[in-house]
């Protein structure tokens, strides 16, 4: 089992081989659907039991107040909330008139299985009515790669004993109940009954439902058409209603006859476009997908599929779990983004309803480095989306009387939706998070269209912000002061060596390119004096450095704060935030998360080898790592400074996040930074990847893993590394030669896999952590090769 979990460790399949009812909210997470566009949960097709319901489309949100006991300027007055709309999911079963329900009669086999190459869901289960009536049901479900708006399932009831009658009810449901959020504050507040109608019809086994959010002033758009193939007679009826519309098929069946019904869903919405358009297309969308037929979508899916895992796959040798959670990891990273188009990724994708379905940095940081080296059209988009927010980021940042584009802390549409100001609004990081992205992206791709119809204003743009926000000290540093870096245990900070190294390449960068596109510069408004400010400003950057302890400051005298007590701190206790008030945080040498470590990870040259290895004993001894952003920074840098064996348990802990339930909160969304972190503990970590300007790797394998194997895409090529305790193989699968760096020295490759050594690495002695919040020593199970 993985982490202690009813999930079994196969290398292309998560499988649950039973079902359990206290694990619901959980499952329905672990076996979400998506495709970027489209999100649905993993509930029962039957709808109940259920932990939480969830049909998501990206960006569709409900707005709330944000209440305040005391107002302030600049706060944001409402947020935004991502809502569950029309469930298409639901297919209820009837055995001669009792419901098939899980809870009653009686489950004689039950097993889903979430099929990573095929990209679906498939449920089989064997159940014994009340009545004594046993049939068996299968059902797979996907939600379209290929086909954006297009979510399909295929539903079959197959008698086992005698003659049965079946009545099977497929549904489109509007504003189903939601239970109601807990105590939790990164649970989504839930919203009772977000949907008005707009339109509703049914005919000839169609059925359309046309809503629109109360508050946020939106269309959405759900439509569902049916193929039933069943040996015998079948009535079939079609109704609609303001929040139900229902297709139903009542047919009798022998013994071992199938009854077999494909449901095809088509969904769209719009914040602009007319009712007649919105319907029109997802009457289009159904229509397609019945023409493509339910093993046409199959085979579309697979082809997709293979076509991801031949560019994206990672090999793990020794440990099944990491090798499982590693194509886990990958295949929701793909759904998060693979049709997203312009719309953002979420902190939870399109899995849940936690932290309100808000994005956050996590994407920039995390998610799109995974991305920009395997779907980079994918890391694009995101990007793209970005930029169509610049205009509420202008609108924030002369609201706090600053230049630029201010990115907000967390939003769904673009506009800041943290009540919390010193996240909210001093965490400026953001900017710059946004910046190293596009930068990575560029060297990645040499997009030159990106560069300059999409790279060029957000570079400028943040630029901007930094010039304004920062200051020029009695030294004649430039400083940045009053913000909140990644670490939100520590605000309202001086010179965070985070964002002010991080701040300092986004000027660099945009500095470069303004140069490299004077005219679209200066179409922007850019002149030679803001560019040299720019320079200047970076070249001039504050990095806070304490000499009695030999270490970076995370922040000015942050080293001279008292340190937390963590041997009066119960384990109960974390994570703080919710135990301790921040107050007490603010001011205590205490870390949430990985902060000047993840500086040590993206800003890698602006650290010598020995200064990294004692910041990262320094750092480690007080971050407490309640953040699952934490664990996969922390794996990269412990691989880099030769501490395998931690690496290895860093990239445990963010393997089994989710898995494992780590932090008591996947039911409500899987996370999806964590899952990336899979993938940077992995490539960037064990594999010693870096990238910008030059593509280069340092390789080293902890004991237990025997051989480690990744793909990449960079720069219009494919390369394959495969890893072993001491060499590493390099291959250029297609594209022009490419010069690579292999631990420093230069490798040219044309084609011809060249091996080369894994050079030696004395570690210092091992770091330790706060008592108790050290990283669970990995140990790993047997190698499994089935599937």
């Amino acid at each position: 089992m993985t982490g202690g979990s009813a999930y079994e460790v196969e290398p292309w399949r998560v499988r649950e081989s039973r079902l359990d009812l206290d694990n619901l909210a959980r499952s329905e997470s672990m076996f979400a659907l998506s495709n970027g566009h489209i999100g649905m949960r993993g509930n029962l097709d039957e709808g109940e039991p259920h932990g939480l319901p969830g049909t998501y489309l990206n960006s569709v949100y409900e707005q709330r107040p944000l209440p305040y006991a005391e107002a302030g300027y600049g706060y944001p007055e409402s947020s935004q909330t991502v809502i569950n709309v029309t469930n298409g999911k639901l297919i209820r079963l009837l055995v001669d008139d009792e419901p098939f329900d899980i809870r009653y009669g009686r489950l004689d086999t039950h097993e889903r299985a979430l099929d990573l190459r095929a990209g679906t869901l498939v449920r089989d289960a064997d159940w014994t009515s009340p009545a004594g009536c046993p049939i068996r049901m299968s059902s797979t479900r996907l939600v379209s790669l290929t086909q954006r708006a297009v979510a399909a399932i295929c539903y079959e009831v197959t008698p086992l004993d005698h003659q049965v009658r079946l009545v099977v009810q497929s549904e489109l449901v509007a504003n189903e109940a939601i239970p109601a959020a807990g105590g939790d504050p990164r649970v989504a507040a839930a919203l009772k009954s977000p949907l008005t109608i707009e339109e509703h019809a049914a005919h000839d086994g169609i059925a359309v439902m046309v809503h629109r959010t109360q508050r946020s002033d939106l269309l959405v758009a759900a439509a569902m058409d049916h193929v039933v193939d069943a040996p015998g007679h079948i009535d079939v009826d079609v109704t609609s209603s303001p929040e139900v519309s229902r297709f139903t098929v009542t047919t009798q069946l022998e013994k071992g006859q199938t009854l077999r019904l494909v449901k095809f869903l088509g969904y769209g919405w719009s914040a602009t476009r007319s009712r007649p358009a919105v319907h029109d297309q997802v009457m289009a969308a159904v229509t397609g997908a019945k023409l493509t037929g339910w093993d046409g979508l199959l085979a579309e899916q697979r082809a997709y599929l293979d076509r991801f895992w031949d560019g994206a796959d990672v090999e793990v040798d020794g440990d099944p779990e990491i090798q499982q959670a590693v194509r886990f990891a990958l295949f929701h990273v793909l759904q998060g983004g693979a049709r997203a188009e312009g719309r953002p990724i979420a902190a939870k994708g399109l899995t849940g309803p936690g932290y309100d379905g808000h994005t956050f940095w996590d994407t920039e940081t995390f998610v799109l480095p995974a991305l920009t080296y395997t779907v980079p059209r994918a890391a694009a988009d995101a990007l793209r989306w970005r930029q169509t927010t610049l205009p509420a980021a202008r609108a924030r940042a002369h609201q706090l009387g600053l230049e630029g584009a201010a990115f907000p802390w967390r939003t769904i549409s673009g506009e800041e939706c943290s009540g919390y100001w010193p996240a909210g609004t001093a965490a400026f990081h953001i900017n710059a998070d946004v910046a190293d992205a596009v930068v990575h992206y560029l060297d990645a791709t040499e997009d030159s269209v990106f560069e300059r119809e999409v790279a060029l204003e957000l570079l400028v743009e943040t630029a901007r912000l930094w010039r304004s926000l920062g200051h020029r000290g009695p030294d004649g540093s430039f400083r940045i002061d009053g913000v909140t870096g990644p670490d939100e245990y520590s605000a309202i900070a001086d010179n965070n060596v985070y964002t002010n190294l991080m701040a300092a390449q986004n000027l660099r960068f945009a500095a470069e390119l303004a140069a490299h596109h004077p005219d679209a510069a200066a179409d922007l408004g850019v002149t030679q004096n803001e560019v040299a400010s720019w320079r200047e400003a970076a070249d001039t950057m504050t990095v806070p450095y304490d000499e009695r302890l030999g270490i970076h400051s995370q922040s000015d005298r942050f080293t001279e704060h008292a340190r937390w007590d963590f041997d009066r701190t119960a384990p109960e206790q974390y994570p703080l935030l919710l135990h301790v008030p921040y107050f007490d945080l603010y001011r205590k040498q205490v870390v949430k998360q990985a902060d000047l470590v993840l500086a040590m990870h993206l800003c890698g040259d602006a650290f010598t080898a020995e200064q990294k290895a004692r910041n990262f004993a320094y750092y480690e001894a007080i971050t407490v790592r309640d953040s699952s952003l934490s664990a996969c920074t922390q794996a990269v840098i412990a691989a880099e400074l030769g501490h395998l064996e931690l690496a290895y348990d860093y990239l445990g802990e963010a393997a089994l996040m989710d898995f494992g339930d780590l932090e008591h909160n996947t039911g409500d969304g899987l996370h999806m930074a964590s899952l990336a972190g899979v993938w940077i503990g992995l490539v960037a970590g064990l594999g010693g990847m870096r990238a910008s300007p030059s593509l280069r790797f340092a390789p080293r394998l902890p004991h237990a893993i025997s051989r480690l194997a990744f793909r990449v895409c960079y720069r219009g090529r494919h390369l394959r590394v495969v890893v072993t305790a001491s060499s590493v193989t390099y291959e250029l699968l297609d594209g022009a030669p490419i010069t690579i760096f292999h631990h420093g020295v230069p490798l040219e490759l044309d084609g011809t896999p060249q091996e080369q050594a894994i050079p030696p690495i004395e570690a210092s002695p091992p770091p330790t952590q706060p008592p108790g919040r050290s990283p669970t020593r990995r140990t790993a199970t047997p190698d499994l090769r089935s599937g």
